[in-house]
This record gives C-alpha cells, sequence and structure tokens, in this order.
C-alpha cells in the first residue's frame, strides 16, 4: 500500500473521530446546563480531532502534488 493510500485510509478514521466529536459537543450542548463543567474539555477533544484531520489533508495534499 503507497503512503498515499494509507494517508487516505488515516483521513477515513480522522474524519469519522471528528464528527463523532463533533456529536458530542453537540449533544452536551442541548443537555446544558448538565454537565457543564465537561465543555471545555470536549470542546478542546473536538478541536484536536478537526486539527488533525485538516493537518492529514494537507499532508495529504502536498503528497499528492509531488
Amino acid at each position: 500500500m503507497s503512503s498515499v493510500d494509507e494517508l487516505k485510509a488515516e483521513i477515513k478514521k480522522l474524519s469519522a473521530k471528528a464528527m463523532n466529536m463533533k456529536m458530542n459537543l453537540h449533544d452536551l450542548s442541548e443537555e446544558l446546563p448538565v454537565n457543564w463543567t465537561t465543555v471545555v474539555t470536549v470542546a478542546q477533544e473536538t478541536y484536536d480531532a478537526y486539527a488533525a484531520l485538516e493537518a492529514a489533508r494537507k499532508r495529504l495534499k502536498e503528497l499528492e502534488a509531488a
């Protein structure tokens, strides 16, 4: 498997994780003020998931351009 294929597989996993974190954040927002103390943690995890996804997409674009 090429590094491009491996990166595409990683992007698929990262995308699923990011979408899951987005839904967790959405669900948490609907339940407020219940569990309000977890807002920062869930938001940071969501941010991190999308940052990792964006970085992987950037790496893929660079690999494909080379």
